[in-house]
């Protein structure tokens, strides 16, 4: 079983590398059913001028094909919006941990209504460093949110 506070460390870590190269910092880890990540990535929608290189996604195309992901966990460091949500919910990932949504709250609730395994963890740290980069940096967090 996948514990969330050690997932989650591994995210934050992409999310200050994503904030390091001047990007959104947001990160996210998928991983196997005994806590192996299998792969991980950080929102990276500056840094390559891809709109949909989201840390989700990112962190899923790392991990590579596998056959079957209902077994896996996605952890991200903000609740994830529809693009990724769907990606989760394309892809049957069977858990999802999420560092905060009070920042932004996508498409947990929904994919908990649909069989996804969700647990929001209300991290702090997660939060200050979305609600840092919304303040610093308020048109690029709009844009990122589609807003």
């Amino acid at each position: 079983m996948v514990e969330p506070g050690r997932a989650l460390a591994t995210a934050l870590e992409e999310a200050r590398s994503g904030a390091r190269e001047g990007g959104v910092p947001i990160g996210a880890a998928l991983l196997d059913e005994g806590g192996t990540v299998l792969g991980r990535g950080h929102n990276r929608r500056v840094q390559d001028g891809d709109p949909t290189a989201h840390a989700e996604t990112t962190a899923f195309r790392s991990a590579g094909r596998l056959r079957d992901y209902a077994r896996t966990t996605m952890v991200t460091t903000l609740s994830p919006c529809w693009f990724c949500s769907g990606l989760i919910r394309q892809f049957r990932i069977g858990r999802l941990i999420v560092g905060e949504a009070r920042t932004f709250s996508g498409g947990h609730d929904w994919l908990a209504e649909h069989g996804v395994d969700v647990t929001v963890l209300d991290d702090g740290e997660c939060a200050e460093l979305m609600a840092d980069f919304a303040r610093e940096k308020p048109e690029l967090w709009a844009e990122d949110i589609g807003e």
